[in-house]
């Protein structure tokens, strides 16, 4: 097959969805080549026995004119945004350096003093950065932990330009005030969570889905942007006028051709978290929260939420589930299926959700790309890559940018490309 198109678009997640969008929006064609035979990306789903599950957490909080257009068509449940925390044997509100009052006065005091004596020399790393907002004891027996967990990458030798508005930055008045009581504030950088009412996370882009132009299984393996010539991996060429592209910049690099050695040398720096997703149904009605956070290191997820809660749809009735999320520095996973399962009843039973007999079913699902790790340095060969790439390409998305987007800005990403 050999055709032409005006826009070609590689991949069918949010951002590419936007771009095309935004192509039709100006009377241009717009055609999507997506690997996978279906779209939507991290945010497609997928079912076991029944049950319904997202690829990771997600939840919309988008704020955005354009974005609420799309996402509003879909009917929708609103939750509070309300999260936990697990740290041994004991659930604490987040964020949780606000609400320690679950503690002993001996650990509140102990954590409280070393806030009052955190550092003031702040260094250009992540762990500095946490030391200096918390104090010593609060970021060694919290975020620490975490960051290791879910960026697979010792803080220290993370950077600090994703960090925005996604941690709460420390209080003295909040944190004393949630040492003394359980009655505390939501602090969480969005008052409220939206999900849809059916069809798990991907009805809100299912508009977006069927207005558009989408051939399945092209996998790009070769880009010529001096000929304007993308070659599938299924043998199909297709010429183009104009190409933007949201799949990672390592691949995209990889396949693209004449790019410089420098910049190779620049993209295979570029590093993300691969996420093992353990799903589990529970015969009954066990779980009430929409997610929590794990520090204890035992367990080796960062993270859960519960589709049920989300929605009952994603559920048969009286019946409900958690999604389990592990987080390696690579592509490939750290973990066997087999250590998986295992950890995740081991974490189930040391957090008291329910009895053995009551998990209907374990699943096992691998994510090769998760989340761009922000090593320090990063960004540099970042830029360098984009700067190369858009002579040819524009690179959109959460790993065409290379960047901590959410869906929304995802979406805005390849929009406003």
């Amino acid at each position: 097959m050999m055709k032409k198109v005006d826009v070609l678009i590689l991949g069918a997640g949010i951002a590419g969805l936007g771009a095309a969008l935004k192509a039709r929006e100006q009377g241009r064609q717009a055609v999507i080549f997506e690997s996978k035979k279906r779209a939507g990306g991290l945010l497609d789903n997928f079912e076991v026995e029944g049950f319904r599950f997202d690829n990771a957490v997600h939840l919309s909080f988008a704020s955005e004119d354009k974005v609420r257009n799309i996402f509003d068509q879909t009917d929708f449940y609103t939750h509070p945004a309300d999260a936990w925390n697990f740290d041994k044997d004991k659930w604490l509100k987040h964020p949780v350096q606000n609400n320690l009052f679950p503690l002993s006065s001996n650990e509140k005091v102990k954590l409280i003093k070393s806030f009052l004596d955190r550092p003031e020399t702040l260094e250009e790393n992540y762990e500095s950065w946490l030391r200096h907002q918390y104090g010593d004891a609060i970021a060694e027996r919290y975020p620490i932990r975490y960051t290791q967990k879910y960026w697979a990458t010792p803080a220290n030798k993370l950077s600090t330009t994703w960090i925005g508005n996604r941690m709460r930055r420390a209080e003295l008045d909040e944190i004393l005030f949630g040492s003394y009581t359980d009655e505390t504030p939501n602090t969480y950088y969005t008052k409220e969570m939206r999900y849809p009412k059916k069809g798990g996370f991907k009805a809100f882009i299912e508009p977006l889905i069927a207005e558009t132009n989408i051939v399945y299984s092209h996998c790009a393996s070769s880009i010529d942007t001096s000929n304007k010539l993308v070659t599938f991996s299924n043998g199909n060429q297709v010429q183009y006028e104009e190409l933007v592209s949201s799949i990672p910049l390592p691949i995209l690099t990889k396949i693209t051709k004449n790019v410089p050695q420098d910049i190779l040398s620049s993209s295979k720096k570029l590093t993300a978290t691969s996420i093992d997703l353990i799903s589990v149904g529970f015969k009954g009605d066990f779980v009430k929260d929409l997610w929590f956070y794990i520090y204890d290191e035992d367990i080796l997820a960062s993270r859960a939420y519960s589709p049920s809660v989300k929605s009952p749809d994603n559920a048969p009735e009286n019946y409900s589930s958690l999604q389990f999320e592990v987080y390696s520095r690579d592509i490939n996973s750290d973990f066997t299926e087999e250590k998986l399962f295992e950890n995740v009843k081991y974490a189930i039973d040391k957090m008291n959700i329910c009895q053995p007999n009551d998990i209907l079913f374990l699943h096992h699902k691998h994510l090769p790309y998760g989340n761009v790790i922000f090593d320090q340095g990063m960004e540099n060969h970042r830029d360098l890559v984009r700067e190369f790439l858009k002579k040819g390409v524009k690179t959109i998305g959460r790993f065409g940018e290379w960047d901590y987007l959410w869906s929304n800005q995802s979406f805005l990403s390849g929009y406003f490309s």
